[in-house]
Parts: C-alpha cells; sequence; structure tokens
C-alpha cells in the first residue's frame, strides 16, 4: 500500500522544554495506525502539528500528504484537505441539536439560507454509518459519552474525511461504548478511512491496530507492524517506557490497623431534583493502612458519593455521619471536610483539580497556605521548598515549578493534584479515577505513591472504572450499583466475573 502520509523530521519547541525531536512518522491508506508512548512523549503535540493547531512556521520538517508537502495555517487548512482530529475533549455544542452540531460552521444553503429538511437528511444517514438511532434534532447535552463521541466521527464525516485522528477516544467510555467504538473504526476502515489512534489502552491497540508506533521523549522509538509481527503488550510498553514491567503494579505487604473512617447511613439527593435520591443509605469503613476501592459503571454513583463526602460538594445531603478514629467530624463544607483530615482527588484534573493558568508552586500549597505562611503572610521562600521537595518526592518531570500547570502532561499533572493534598496532610485520600487518561509508566509511579500512603497508615479510597487496577492495588473493594452499594470483596476472593455478576444482579 502507499503512504497517504509522512512526516519527516519534525521538531517543536516549549520554553525549556522540546517536546518533538526529528520525529518520522508514515502512515499507509486504508489501515489503523497506533500513536503510543507515556504522557509528555510527544503524541498529541505530534498531531496538533499534523491538523494545523500549530501552524506551518511554528515547528520543524515536513507533512507529505497524499504526496503533496502540507503548510497548514490552521484547523481549518487541514479539515478542507480532509485531515480531521477528534480531541480527548469533546469539541460539540451541548444546547445544540445534533444535526446543528454536525454541520456547524459548514451549514447546508439554499439561496442563502439554511436548508434544514436536506441538513436533517444527511444527518440522519450519518448517524445511521455510525450506529446510532437518534432523531437528528436529539440536544447533544441529553446523550451520553458514549454516543457523543459517536456524533463526533459523523461530525468527520459529514466533512469527507481522509485521514481520522482520535485522541484517547475510550478514556471516558463504558467498556460497551468502547467495543463500539472500536468496531465502528473496523467498519470505517473496511470503508477505505483511514486512522490514527492516540490511547493508553494496550489492548485497545493490539485489537484494531494494523501498525503501531512508539514515541518517547519527543523521539521515534519504533514502528511495528502489527500484521505481520506478533506484538505483545510488553513490547509495547518496554519501547514507551525503556524498560521491562514485568509487575504493572508494586507489591505491597498489607499491615491494616484499626478503622480509619466509618461512614454510616450516607444518602443524598440530586441537586436540581430533590425528589431523586442519587446516594442511598450507604456505609463503608476503611482502615489504616488499607487501600479500599469502590466499582461500578460509569453513573452508579461512584463519582457523587466521594464529591458529597468531601464537604457536600455534590447533592443535598439527607442523612448518614461520618467518623474518623471513632469520633464524628464535620464534612459540611469543603474547608471542614480538609480540617477533618479528607482529601479527594477530583476525577477531572483539569476542570476541578487544579488552576491551570497557575504555576506548580502555586497549586501544591494552594490546599494548605497556613503550612507555608506565618501570621497571615505566605513566606515564599518556604513555599519553594516545598513544592521543590514534593517535586523531587514524586518524580514531576519539570524543569522549574514555576512553569504553569497547563505546560505538563497528564500523569505530571496528577502528580501535582497529589502533591497539593498530600502536603494538606490528610487521614483519608479519596481517589477518583486516579489513573484516567495516563500511560502505565505514570500509573506505576502513582500506584507507588498510593502505596506509600497505605505503609504510612493512611486510609485511601480508590475509585476506578479499570477492574484490573482494583483487583491489582486494593485490599478490599466495594461494589456499587445504582447509589447503593451491592456487595463487597477481599482481593483475595474478588475477580471480575464476580464483580459484574453483583453488578448485573445488585
Amino acid at each position: 500500500m502507499s503512504a497517504i502520509l509522512e512526516m519527516r523530521g519534525i521538531g517543536k519547541s516549549f520554553p525549556g522544554v522540546r517536546a518533538l525531536d526529528g520525529v518520522t512518522f508514515e502512515v499507509e491508506r486504508g489501515q489503523i495506525h497506533a500513536l503510543v508512548g507515556e504522557n509528555g512523549a510527544g503524541k498529541s503535540t505530534l498531531m496538533k502539528v499534523l491538523s494545523g493547531v500549530y501552524p506551518a512556521g511554528h515547528y520543524e520538517g515536513d507533512i507529505v500528504f497524499e504526496g503533496a508537502v502540507m503548510r497548514f495555517g490552521g484547523i481549518a487548512d487541514s479539515e478542507r484537505t480532509g485531515i480531521i482530529i477528534i480531541h480527548q475533549e469533546l469539541a460539540l455544542v451541548p444546547l445544540l441539536s445534533i444535526a446543528e452540531n454536525l454541520f456547524l460552521g459548514n451549514e447546508i444553503t439554499r439561496r442563502g439560507m439554511i436548508d434544514w429538511p436536506e441538513t436533517y437528511l444527511r444527518t440522519e444517514k450519518l448517524l445511521r454509518k455510525v450506529g446510532l438511532a437518534e432523531n437528528a434534532a436529539t440536544k447533544v447535552d441529553s446523550l451520553g459519552v458514549g454516543k457523543q463521541q459517536l456524533v463526533e466521527i459523523a461530525k468527520a464525516l459529514s466533512k469527507e474525511v481522509k485521514l481520522l485522528i482520535l485522541d484517547e477516544p475510550t478514556a471516558a467510555l463504558q467498556e460497551n461504548d468502547s467495543e463500539k467504538l472500536l468496531d465502528l473504526l473496523l467498519e470505517l476502515k473496511a470503508q477505505g478511512i483511514t486512522s490514527i489512534i492516540i490511547s493508553h489502552k494496550l489492548n485497545e491497540i493490539r485489537r484494531v491496530a494494523d501498525t503501531v508506533t512508539v514515541l518517547r521523549d519527543g523521539a521515534t522509538v519504533s514502528t511495528i507492524d502489527c500484521r505481520t509481527t506478533p506484538v505483545s503488550e510488553e513490547r509495547i510498553v518496554r519501547d514507551m517506557v525503556g524498560r521491562d514491567m514485568a509487575h504493572r503494579y508494586p507489591a505491597r505487604t498489607p499491615d491494616i490497623g484499626e478503622t480509619l473512617l466509618e461512614v454510616s447511613g450516607w444518602s443524598v439527593r440530586h441537586p436540581q431534583h430533590a425528589a431523586r435520591e442519587v446516594i442511598k443509605d450507604l456505609s463503608l469503613r476503611v482502615a489504616a493502612g488499607e487501600v479500599v476501592g469502590i466499582a461500578g459503571l460509569m453513573g452508579s454513583g461512584r463519582t457523587e458519593f466521594a464529591m458529597s463526602l468531601f464537604g457536600e460538594s455534590y447533592g443535598r445531603k439527607t442523612g448518614g455521619t461520618v467518623s474518623l478514629r471513632g469520633t464524628a467530624i464535620d464534612c459540611s463544607t469543603v474547608a471542614a471536610a480538609v480540617a477533618s483530615g479528607l482529601a479527594y482527588v477530583t476525577e477531572d484534573r483539569k476542570e476541578l483539580g487544579l488552576i491551570l493558568d497557575e504555576n506548580i508552586l502555586r497549586n501544591i500549597t494552594l490546599a494548605n497556605l497556613p503550612g507555608v505562611s506565618a501570621r497571615g503572610v505566605v513566606n515564599s521562600a518556604q513555599e519553594r521548598q516545598v513544592a521543590e521537595d514534593y517535586r523531587d518526592r514524586l518524580g514531576i518531570r519539570t524543569p522549574s515549578v514555576f512553569q504553569k500547570v497547563m505546560n505538563l502532561s497528564g500523569g505530571n499533572q496528577q502528580k501535582v493534584v497529589l502533591a497539593k493534598w498530600l502536603f494538606a496532610a490528610p487521614e483519608v485520600l479519596i481517589l477518583d479515577e486516579p489513573t484516567r487518561g495516563i500511560d502505565v509508566g505514570a500509573k506505576f509511579e502513582i500506584y507507588g505513591i498510593i502505596n506509600q500512603l497505605a505503609a504510612d497508615k493512611k486510609g485511601v479510597i480508590m475509585i476506578s472504572s479499570e477492574m484490573p487496577e482494583l483487583l491489582g492495588m486494593c485490599d478490599r473493594i466495594y461494589v456499587m450499583k445504582e447509589g447503593a452499594l451491592v456487595g463487597q470483596l477481599s482481593v483475595a476472593e474478588a475477580s471480575q466475573e464476580k464483580i459484574m455478576s453483583m453488578i448485573i444482579k445488585g
């Protein structure tokens, strides 16, 4: 097959960081090409160069598409050529209909007016093509994330896509929705559409990819033809991190003490719909030195429970008590929860966990300013020392603690969030999807941090949609469904099958 795309000697720098250094990347027509690497390896930067987010003149090297050298001045230029990128953060307008979203900026007109009958007709055809049965007039905010992802692909098809780029397309999807999306990619391949997929889920890569290119530290490490060479996850991981990772989860010998946190009869109603009970009479306990997992499908109420427990950040509490070491504590506000010894690492680090436009130093000390202050005045030298200590302790890869958090990779951003709450010295740390959207190397480092917290006799509640992660890290696992706990298992008796059985049977 001939190459539809060649990227030759691509280089890109940011202040203090060489993000891409002479990257070569070639994609054959009609194949699914996976691009993998650790956070900060340069994957998203390379795709932003390709799609015109970083225009010609802002990078070194050449982009050759269908045999011609391209110099894109912006995304509109690349889209006119047939290169469409779907970012991890979906670019849909929630309050507009599916049809309006599909043709926004690319409206079908007749005599200077939008031709709505033709717009709806084409929308229906595109929706059927991606396996959606929704009405074209349905508002996007009424759709789940999985269906919104399919709407994004339908939008790409409306622009006569030749090369479809998907950046972490299944990161926020349940397993069933992920399977549907991967099946759709294979169908599009059969129709002659070329795709590039960026993903940290190596099992998905192995399922759909014809070729895998691995980036490390801004350079091409290897390109593997999956059609001729047997490809194991271990091989890909080794190329990604530069070392073997025989064990995905660091070893830990549990040393579990007395009950640390106890939640009893916790009930919460929806913030807008008071009649709807979201969390239903939930009770759990966490011992000192214990990592307790919470499993469940999306929508089961895991995040709502965590947020309501942490300062009643979600919903309207209608009942329940929380005690720490046998004494009732106040969790009515975030400040009270933090003062009582709780901390919460949100699943959405960019929106709720960090101030992206601030530097690392300010983000780390934000939750415990008294810890770097005297008489209400921040001690700048002490603040810098604290930030640098946590940078070194957690392995945050940055030339300076004065670098803005927005310029860090996802894994390093997550470490900054952890550093912020570790500096607040909590007794119990709630981790909501702590490794979402980060690579295997960064995951291993965060697992090590969790194990150290347990060794320090802290209590850890770990919410994760990845069952192997819960099985590999936790001492006990609670299972949630529709806002209630439907069972618990020790790690010795737990399995993916047992957890799913509990969820199904309820």
